[in-house]
């Protein structure tokens, strides 16, 4: 498998990055995870307007979907369009957010995406086995598991520490997770993890490698995110970027 990071920003887009996006790509197919906003414009970069075969969301926030009602233009108005409905796995309510975001009054994008609604288990989607299960956020969120080849990434999606994550994450190769939150600060709870916390959690999961995403560049410090991480992580780890690509 294949990995390219689109965009990583946490909440909001930052100065150097889209919100959560991620492309996934195995025997010529790829699987775009999230669709953050901003991240239209880096899927254009370092894939191709019409890169993906299917989408996964995560979880209904902005920062991980709204891209998803921008693209509608690409697909239902292109000069060779309108394109075929694209396959998007997501949580029940993706049809009316979506449609809604778009803005369009009494509209539907299921002209332009077929939907799958999401519950915990697992699945095919192209040539990956798909696992998927609800992890702690104040909305209806999975954490990814992707299988292929032998090979394991886990996406831990938006989380406060749960046991679900531990299970998805289990002797990952890669596991990206988020790493909002500084540690030892008044954080809100069941919302998001810490740098320390992803690095717990990547050493109870025995993973291969640990990726952080989904730092908030405005108030939070990649420096301190990394140390905390590192001093409950042993094994190789990294903050991602725009572009940077990982073979899993």
């Amino acid at each position: 498998m294949r990995l390219t990071v689109l965009g990583c920003a946490g909440s909001f887009p930052g100065p150097e990055s889209p919100c959560s996006a991620y492309l996934i790509e195995a025997d010529d197919f790829r699987l775009l995870v999230d669709f953050g906003s901003g991240s239209l414009s880096t899927l254009q970069r370092y894939a191709g307007l019409h890169a993906p075969d299917a989408i996964l969301l995560t979880h209904l926030h902005c920062d991980h979907i709204l891209d998803a009602a921008t693209y509608v233009v690409v697909r239902r108005y292109a000069p060779d369009g309108p394109y075929p409905p694209l396959p998007v796995y997501a949580p029940a309510g993706a049809p009316d957010r979506l449609a809604t975001a778009y803005g369009q009054e009494d509209s539907t994008v299921e002209d332009v995406y077929q939907f799958y609604a999401l519950q915990p288990g697992t699945f095919p989607i192209g040539p990956f086995t798909v696992t998927v299960d609800r992890v702690l956020h104040p909305v209806e969120t999975y954490g990814v598991r992707l299988e292929h080849g032998g090979r394991v990434l886990c996406y831990s999606s938006d989380t406060a520490p749960c046991e679900a994550l531990l299970r998805l994450a289990q002797n990952a190769d890669v596991f990206l997770c988020e790493a909002s939150y500084l540690d030892g600060v008044d954080n809100p709870p069941d919302l998001h993890l810490t740098g320390g916390e992803a690095g717990e959690a990547a050493a109870k999961a025995n993973v291969g490698r640990l990726l952080l995403t989904h730092l908030v560049p405005a108030w939070g410090s990649e420096a301190l995110t990394v140390a905390a991480a590192s001093a409950a992580y042993a094994g190789p780890l990294e903050v991602v970027r725009p572009g940077a690509t990982y073979e899993v």
